[in-house]
């Protein structure tokens, strides 16, 4: 498979539409080869079955332009407590070849976000030391970036994402059993009420309009990023 420029991990099929769903839209527009992969199919989610997830997933995928998608079905609820998650998520980084990695913020309400963003963030920095399972050669990612899911901080930056703004509406709508009450046989939960999409909306909406644009996706990195000059 050819190298990847971005790649996205998100812990359930819904997670990377909802924290960065406008950002992988613009990638795949600009003609950059964009990855997804799901950690879990969500199988411990209120609403929805396997099944059900993992087709509105690849729908979703469709609508926002990525190259592929893979879902590497580690249990739900069980992210990184099996030590072999490490392992194969440094081999797939390493498959692929990614230039940028982005992972969930590594602060959020939900512990399976947070726990995903600590064996992530391990994966990245173990995938480029060469004596870290010898067996497949190393590869260093130049940037590793977070996205946020349920919470915010203060970003590092954000993207402008105003231009493929309805497409990340149309990706969250593939996720009818998430997101439809109206659903057959649906409960209700936080994710199917209006007021969370109001809360992905307003954040995206409050992003933008500090930076001047109409929407905007925050990002988090770690180190410091450098600029040539003073002037914009």
């Amino acid at each position: 498979m050819p190298a990847t420029d971005l790649l996205v991990f998100g812990p359930h099929p819904d997670d990377i539409e909802i924290g960065l769903g406008g950002v992988v839209a613009k990638h795949a527009s600009l003609g950059l080869s964009v990855g997804l992969c799901d950690l879990t199919a969500g199988e411990m989610g209120t609403n929805g079955t396997v099944e059900e997830r993992l087709a509105e997933s690849e729908r979703a995928r469709v609508v926002l332009g990525a190259a592929w998608r893979t879902n590497l079905c580690w249990p739900d609820r069980r992210i990184g407590k099996d030590p072999g998650h490490l392992e194969q998520a440094v081999e797939f980084i390493r498959k692929h070849q990614p230039r940028t990695v982005a992972i969930p913020y590594w602060s959020d309400r939900h512990p399976d976000h947070v726990a995903a963003s600590a064996v992530l963030s391990e994966a990245v920095f173990s995938a480029g030391l060469r004596r870290y399972q010898p067996a497949t050669p190393a590869w260093r990612a130049e940037w590793l970036c977070c996205y946020f899911i349920n919470d915010d901080a203060e970003p590092s930056f954000v993207i402008d994402v105003s231009d493929h703004y309805e497409k990340k509406r149309a990706a969250l709508d593939c996720h009818q059993s998430q997101f439809d009450r109206r659903a057959a046989a649906a409960a209700d939960t936080r994710l199917n009420t209006p007021l969370f999409r109001q809360l992905i909306e307003s954040r995206d909406a409050r992003f933008g309009a500090r930076a001047g644009v109409r929407w905007a996706e925050g990002i988090v990195v770690r180190e410091l990023v450098v600029r040539q000059t003073l002037l914009k």
